[in-house]
């Protein structure tokens, strides 16, 4: 691509004509001023449920120029990061888990960094007291940005010339695209903080309110996401846009360097995989604490006969509450990066120290938190996206990535157009002290340089007869785990449809605050049965926006593919 950009010399515009034609995406296909929401697509040969149409959309015209489920996934991601500010990202960081046609299971931890120069208590008055300002809103909450070393990683798995990828997004950008009603709200819910936390007025303030319709253009964005189309990671961590994003700290007393953006890397994990009820089940270990998670609460309930109680009995969700609830107390005590501290997977996850686990727990009676403590072992916005692609050849991937709170530290680089995350809260700023979720960490998942930040997000993939079956995750913060728990015991024990696993009412608990939360829509019934039982209920406005895609097999021949997408949204599901 470069040799042949190089030959023909083109100017910008000619260029941008050049790479929609190598990659397939015109206006007839994707049109970013007209489109509509789908929440089910049906399929044969390729699906993609992201928090977009467009995005959603972006991927699916990827899949059917013959690129497979990591060019789709790498496409949906830079779209979200144009057309979803709020959480899809260039500025952040994530996760990936995948399962090739090759029976490969792959994990890629994209996660951010706290910045070389971050130090444990940088968040801390000179009596200790914590500012959680500082650790939530503007420069210094931003941890060196993975999103692009991720994406670049995961592309060695694709087909497509990764400039083919990126420009559908640069079109989006530099042409601009209608925005939604919910995103007219959020824009204009958000000025106040664009406005005070940024060094350069970004394309997200105007004088009047934004509303349905309006287009957004960004050509900053657009610039930068041609450094990295025509560059690669080079693109991004070093040249023009490194400068750029080291000028804005500069400006707003942040600490990334030009060091910590070109000793950025990408890492590949071996994911957690565990069998639940005769399928298999990949998620994302550490510092991904999901797919640990994920593994304590599922088998904490496989040896009860949860699907004899009744979906939202109060027995059932009793149950899941309190393998919640312990599951929880473990991340507060020993997850965080398994480069900087042990933590004892092996352990937290073994049949022995599970069952233990579950020793106190008295059907019909909540077991307060304060006697809940950590298991003894040896020595995680709501404002997260995720996507679910799976292509005709039996390639599925799920990503979950994120700025951390809505709009990230809310600062955007100047002259480079993204957003900045803010996810050193995710850091224990002081052990003990809850982050803007609610969540309790201690020295596991302290501040140090160079290390990730502890994270909710869990991308899932299920097996069943050995093939892909379920493409699962979910934005929300702390409620990613158990939300994603929730719809595939929905699916797996309750043997409901995709539909009403991902839009049936949520409900969540974390061990501190010992409370459970539920949306407005959770039956008031089982509510009350619950307080009877000693629960404190929390009503929130929604948990999560879930993405699943569903594979069914014939044999060795892949037969249907079902795309979900969450009411909860915009979110849109595409398949053809």
């Amino acid at each position: 691509m470069k040799i042949i950009y190089r030959l023909l010399n083109l100017s910008s515009r000619w260029m941008v004509l050049f790479f929609m034609l190598i990659a397939g995406i015109t206006a007839a296909q994707v049109n970013p001023y007209q489109y509509t929401i789908n929440k089910v697509a049906n399929g044969t040969k390729g699906a993609v449920s992201s928090a977009h149409p467009l995005a959603s959309e972006v991927g699916l015209s990827i899949l059917k120029k013959g690129g497979n489920a990591f060019d789709a996934s790498i496409a949906t991601q830079f779209a979200l990061a144009v057309v979803y500010p709020g959480a899809g990202n260039i500025g952040g960081g994530g996760f990936l888990v995948a399962y090739t046609n090759m029976g490969k299971a792959i994990s890629i931890d994209y996660r951010e960094k706290a910045p070389g120069s971050a130090s444990r208590d940088m968040y801390l008055d000179k009596d200790g007291n914590p500012l959680l300002n500082l650790s939530q809103n503007g420069h210094l909450a931003s941890g060196v940005p993975g999103t692009v070393a991720g994406l670049y990683a995961s592309h060695k798995y694709g087909k497509l010339p990764f400039a083919a990828l990126v420009q559908p997004a640069i079109e989006l950008a530099y042409k601009g695209f209608s925005i939604t009603a919910a995103e007219a709200r959020s824009l204009n819910g958000s000025k106040a903080a664009f406005i005070k936390y940024n060094t350069m007025t970004p394309a997200f303030v105007k004088a009047n309110p934004w509303k349905a319709g309006d287009t957004l253009v960004q050509k900053d964005l657009a610039a930068t996401l041609t450094r990295i189309r025509d560059n690669g990671m080079k693109g991004f961590y070093e040249g023009e846009t490194a400068r750029l994003v080291v000028e804005e700290m500069k400006r707003g007393g942040g600490k990334i360097s030009l060091d910590d953006l070109k000793n950025y890397s990408a890492a590949e994990r071996v994911p957690i995989i565990f069998d639940y009820k005769g399928h298999t089940v990949i998620g994302m270990p550490m510092p991904s604490s999901g797919g640990l998670l994920m593994q304590q609460m599922m088998k904490m309930i496989e040896d009860r006969d949860i699907a004899s109680m009744g979906f939202h009995s109060p027995e059932a969700v009793q149950l899941m509450i309190e393998v919640e609830r312990r599951a929880y107390a473990d991340r507060a005590e020993y997850m965080g990066d398994q480069d900087f501290v042990k933590v004892p997977v092996k352990r937290l996850s073994s049949e022995g120290y599970l069952k233990e686990r579950m020793n106190d727990f008295v059907p019909g009676k909540a077991t307060p938190s304060d006697v809940v403590k950590p298991g003894r072992a040896n020595p995680e916005s709501d404002e997260t996206t995720h996507l679910s692609v799976a292509d005709q050849y039996g390639n599925v991937v799920s990503v979950t990535t994120t700025l951390n709170g809505g709009y990230g530290s809310k600062t955007v680089v100047g002259g480079a157009g993204f957003l900045l995350n803010n996810e050193m809260d995710d850091f224990s700023v002081k052990p003990g002290v809850p982050n803007m979720f609610g969540a309790v960490g201690k020295e596991a998942n302290a501040i140090a340089p160079g290390k990730r930040m502890l994270s909710s997000m869990t991308p899932t993939v299920v097996l069943k007869n050995k093939k892909p079956w379920l493409v699962v995750g979910t934005p929300g913060g702390t409620t990613i785990p158990t939300s994603v728990f929730q719809t595939l015991v929905n699916i797996i024990d309750f043997k409901q449809t995709s539909t009403d696993a991902v839009n049936n009412p949520k409900f969540h608990h974390q061990w501190l605050p010992d409370q459970v939360m539920v949306e407005n829509d959770f039956p008031k019934t089982v509510q009350s049965s619950l307080e009877k039982m000693g629960y404190a209920i929390t009503n929130r406005g929604q948990i999560g926006r879930t993405e699943v895609i569903k594979l069914e097999w014939k044999g060795k021949k892949l037969f249907s593919i079902e795309s979900v997408a969450d009411k909860r949204g915009d979110d849109h599901a595409s398949a053809y």
